[in-house]
């Protein structure tokens, strides 16, 4: 079965050669004789010229461009091979095929000089239609292939002028993403250092006012000094998680065959030496491999699987599970909780940052977790999404570009 690109491309020549008219150009001092040419060569895509002398078959010829002239060698002040010798002077008409009509015997000589002059071939009246259609139709052909090959190269060197305009721009666009991103180092500097500086410093000094204070401070006191310094912490917590935001854009990935299910057991043994008392029941199939990132995969898994512990932790029959689906024939990976949920009205919110759907007061978060997750997934080539209801628990899905 021809593959369809094949049967475009073909397509498209049957279509262009169709468009393409060639000219004919009878020359004839007899007007019978051109009447008779005229019968037998009309056809679609074909222009037919005549010519009752040798000056006016000329000026026809410095006109236009013809497939083929049929030239009678009899003619009255100006002779077949007159002509021909003419034609053949024009650097433009050295290649246009002539084919001879005669009534007569050719000696040797006169062949021979005809085929000098470009002659491409002899036909003798009376003319059968067949030989003639026959030869004729080769050139026809010829033209026509001729003519969308110089289209087709028109195209191709447009094509390559656009091709090198695009590598022009996009070798522009690198060089200023190369600047925008020494900019950006030089902003994360910024704010690692001369952000952190301040924060640390309203930390300790709301501290040591605290502990200057001691017990008999005033209540209202004391409790202000703790928001402060809550707050401060928290703003270090935002700001190192826009910063690992940023960074994902630019950490080169390193691909390769990374197992989910051996890193899905890491992360649940860390999860459960940190809140041992919890009774979760996990569920993590064996060998789910994909093609990735181990590092950047490791912080995906990191957070979905963070999350579906935090959320269900006020379940006492937390549940939580990693899995492998075929949704509309695309592998797709899943980590399902039934815990607090969300309302699915607002699952699109949930890959904002800073965007969360339940308040810290319920469970702790700055809301920039699963969009880092959306940022890596797509980095991937893959996608990611959620499902969810209220007090029912919540499943994210997402699929990965790389086969494995």
């Amino acid at each position: 079965m021809r593959p369809k690109w094949e049967s475009w491309v073909k397509t498209l020549i049957d279509d262009s050669e169709k468009q393409t008219v060639v000219n004919l150009l009878l020359v004839d001092d007899q007007p019978n004789g051109l009447v008779a040419l005229e019968a037998m060569l009309s056809a679609p895509g074909r222009n037919l010229m005549q010519a009752r002398s040798g000056r006016e078959a000329l000026k026809h010829a410095m006109e236009k461009e013809f497939a083929v002239i049929l030239l009678d060698v009899q003619m009255p002040v100006m002779d077949g091979f007159e002509l021909a010798a003419l034609i053949r002077e024009r650097e433009r008409l050295q290649h246009t095929p002539i084919i001879f009509l005669t009534a007569g015997s050719i000696s040797d000589a006169a062949m021979s000089k005809a085929y000098s002059l470009g002659a491409v071939d002899f036909v003798h009246k009376p003319i059968a239609k067949e030989i003639l259609s026959a030869k004729v139709s080769v050139f026809v052909e010829l033209a026509r292939k001729t003519e969308l090959l110089k289209r087709q190269a028109s195209e191709l060197e447009e094509l390559v002028a656009v091709r090198a305009k695009l590598v022009s721009d996009l070798e522009d666009r690198n060089s200023k993403l190369e600047t925008v991103n020494r900019d950006l180092e030089a902003f994360s500097y910024s704010v690692s250092h001369d952000l952190r500086a301040p924060l640390r410093g309203v930390i300790g000094f709301s501290r040591i006012l605290e502990e200057q204070l001691g017990e008999n401070s005033d209540p209202g006191v004391t409790d202000a000094l703790t928001r402060i310094s809550r707050a401060a912490t928290k703003m270090g917590e935002l700001i190192d998680g826009l910063l690992s935001l940023a960074r994902l854009s630019r950490q080169e990935m390193r691909v390769g065959v990374v197992d989910l299910s051996a890193m899905a057991r890491g992360i649940a043994e860390e999860l459960k030496k940190a809140e041992p008392a919890r009774d979760v029941r996990w569920s993590i199939p064996e060998k789910i491999e994909v093609r990735g990132d181990r590092q950047l995969l490791q912080i995906v898994l990191q957070n979905l699987l963070s999350n579906a512990w935090k959320y269900s932790s006020k379940k006492s029959d937390a549940r939580i599970e990693l899995g492998v689906d075929r949704i509309d024939g695309v592998t797709t990976y899943l980590v399902r909780d039934n815990g607090a949920g969300f309302n699915a009205k607002y699952s699109e919110n949930l890959f904002r940052v800073f965007q969360r759907l339940h308040s810290a007061e319920e469970f702790e978060g700055i809301g920039i977790g699963l969009a880092t997750v959306q940022r890596i997934v797509q980095r991937h080539g893959g996608k990611i999404w959620a499902d969810g209801r209220v007090n029912q628990g919540a499943t994210f899905y997402f699929t990965l570009g790389m086969p494995v």
